[in-house]
């Protein structure tokens, strides 16, 4: 059972942040993004397993991540979990309650994390004030709608060898945007979450992780993955015939 995260202060600052290009826009000035630093509630860390927020807790802040990995998910009512997504550093987590101010999933951190609070009223107010800020809060938002739209032609439309290969081209993505090399990076995530966020068996994993390997694109070791021939993937995820 995911533990609850206590929060502890942290002296990361906003301009000392690595992840920092991804939250802000690159014209802000020294001083916008002290005044956005200013706003930042908590910054605290969490543990492999603990949640960062539950099914119904009441929206008040959204959670810029500046390192790890999180697993968001929902429970059904036979009480098994529903993956919906996978978050990575530089991603904003708690969009989803903006709208019904009540959060409608689960956010478990699947290791040692670190994440920045900000109180959405007071990030309101400063978006009314700051343009360029409010273009990158759209932009982030509008990207959230976007995977969400794609998660739904995931689960439809694809098979599972196009919908492995769409995932890792999509973890690919993520790390090419955040500066770390592109053909290996840590998947923290248990074939039983990628299964489930997928749409298929776990063996079903197994054995399209073990074609991706023999066909050579791939070169897996425990929670990591290297990538071996990456345009061949994103051609499986596009439909291409391989």
């Amino acid at each position: 059972m995911p533990q609850e995260a206590t929060p502890t202060a942290s002296a990361i600052h906003c301009a000392d942040c690595a992840v920092r290009r991804l939250c802000l826009p690159m014209e802000l000035g020294t001083a916008d993004v002290d005044k956005l630093d200013r706003i930042v509630g908590r910054r605290f860390p969490l543990a492999q397993g603990e949640r960062l927020y539950r099914t119904g807790t009441p929206f008040a802040s959204l959670y810029a991540v500046r390192e790890g990995q999180f697993k968001a998910y929902r429970i059904n009512r036979d009480g098994s979990e529903q993956v919906t997504g996978f978050h990575f550093s530089g991603q904003l987590l708690g969009l989803d309650a903006i709208a019904s101010g009540v959060h409608s999933c689960e956010v478990v951190a699947l290791e040692d994390c670190a994440v920045c609070e900000l109180p959405f009223a007071d990030l309101e107010a400063l978006l009314a004030k700051m343009p360029a800020l409010r273009q990158q809060f759209h932009r982030m938002v509008g990207e959230e709608i976007a995977r969400m739209q794609s998660v739904v032609l995931l689960l439809g439309k694809m098979k599972a060898r196009q919908r492995l290969a769409t995932l890792i081209v999509r973890a690919a993505s993520v790390y090419e945007a955040r500066g770390y090399a592109i053909d290996k990076f840590q998947l923290r995530m248990t074939h039983e979450d990628l299964s489930n966020y997928l749409g298929v068996t776990r063996e079903c994993v197994s054995r399209q992780l073990t074609k991706f390997k023999r066909e050579g694109l791939v070169r897996v070791a425990p929670r990591e993955l290297e990538v071996l021939d990456l345009p061949a993937i994103k051609a499986i995820a596009a439909g291409g015939v391989r």
